[in-house]
């Protein structure tokens, strides 16, 4: 007779050997699963590791921020230092004071003296949303807030219309001025707004009018304001102050005095 094997002797040693590893596997999972908590904690801090990104970008942009700030002011110390001197050297030097006085005379058209006047502010801004928080019928979230195009569309409205002096939320705009956005932040000068944006203008408030209603581009956010509730006002004011363009222009081309 054929000896039996004892089968289901061996298939319980078999499972007692595999019990056996795993739990000696089961500490070391557990270990390992440990660090890595304690090495996100730590890492964490008490902040929400999913939005890292997110912050390091405000916190950036907050340094930024102080950063110009501080550098513009450092400015404008200069600047004055400047002013000062040039006042003394041309009170020497005749060549000096002809050439200080051609540049004086381009100041106005340049944006580098402040202006006041009558004129118009013309206010873009961001749809609001429904009490339910959704949007209107048809419309994506990219249709209800103020693109760079609308800002940009209005400026050049403006400037077509024959306007002295245009700045955009108390910026003075200038020749190399550009307006950018990035979503429904607006960049200018380094610096940015949220909306509501402001475009104040000096010059004809009924020309400016008539050039706002004749431009294709804002006949173009004008059918977005009707369609999907975006705001868009146009105030003509009595007396609207503009600044002095913040900045030291950037020398391109230049020759020598006499040259």
């Amino acid at each position: 007779m054929t000896p039996l094997v004892p089968r289901p002797v061996a298939a319980r040693a078999g499972r007692a050997a595999d019990r056996a590893a795993w739990g000696a596997l089961v500490p070391v999972v557990a270990l390992a699963a440990g660090l890595l908590f304690a090495t996100s904690g730590q890492t964490a801090q008490g902040s929400d590791l999913r939005a890292g990104d997110v912050t390091e970008l405000s916190t950036l942009i907050d340094q930024r921020s102080e950063l110009i700030a501080a550098q513009q002011e450092q400015l404008e110390q200069l600047q004055a230092q400047t002013e000062a001197l040039t006042d003394q050297a041309a009170s020497r030097d005749g060549a000096v004071a002809a050439a200080r006085a051609e540049g004086d005379g381009g100041e106005l058209s340049a944006g580098l003296v402040a202006l006041t006047g009558p004129g118009v502010e013309i206010t873009l801004d961001d749809a609001p949303r429904r009490p339910d928080g959704s949007l209107p019928a048809g419309a994506r979230p990219d249709d209800v807030v103020i693109h760079q195009s609308d800002v940009q569309a209005v400026v050049n409205a403006v400037w077509a219309a024959g306007a002295d002096g245009v700045a955009v939320m108390g910026e003075r705009l200038v020749a190399t001025s550009a307006v950018r956005c990035v979503g429904n932040v607006l960049l200018l000068h380094g610096r940015t707004w949220s909306p509501p944006f402001v475009v104040t203008a000096i010059g004809d408030p009924a020309a400016i009018r008539t050039q706002l209603s004749s431009s294709p581009q804002v006949q173009l956010f004008l059918q977005a304001v009707d369609d999907y509730g975006l705001g868009f006002a146009v105030r003509e004011q009595a007396a609207v102050a503009l600044p002095a363009y913040g900045e030291q222009p950037t020398m391109a081309h230049a020759t020598p005095a006499g040259g």
